[in-house]
């Protein structure tokens, strides 16, 4: 399962939502964790985590849309958390990795 991928990350601060991510994508389900996932894919692949392929067209704004459907008042500073979330992940991902 690609969650597995993670676990040797799993203690890093963003873990939780690229594992949520992974398995909601593993799922087919288009969720917030799902297309964070989606929206640092290259970095995650270039981890060693496998991502798998969605059909979303801009994960980006897609992400944006479904936080301001849930609430529109706080969608942008959601937003701002979770890519700062997924970016910090990433770069203690790539720091460990180096190793």
């Amino acid at each position: 399962m690609m969650v597995a991928a993670v676990e040797e990350y799993a203690r890093l601060p963003g873990a939780e939502v690229i594992a949520a991510g992974l398995r909601d994508l593993a799922a087919g389900a288009e969720t917030v964790p799902a297309l964070a996932v989606l929206m640092t894919a290259t970095r995650l692949r270039a981890l060693g985590i496998e991502v798998p392929d969605a059909e979303v067209q801009r994960p980006s704004h897609r992400l944006y849309e479904l936080l301001a459907r849930e609430d529109a008042r706080t969608a942008h500073g959601r937003y701002n958390a979770l890519v700062r979330r997924i970016v910090s992940f990433a770069r203690a991902a790539e720091h460990a990795r180096e190793r």
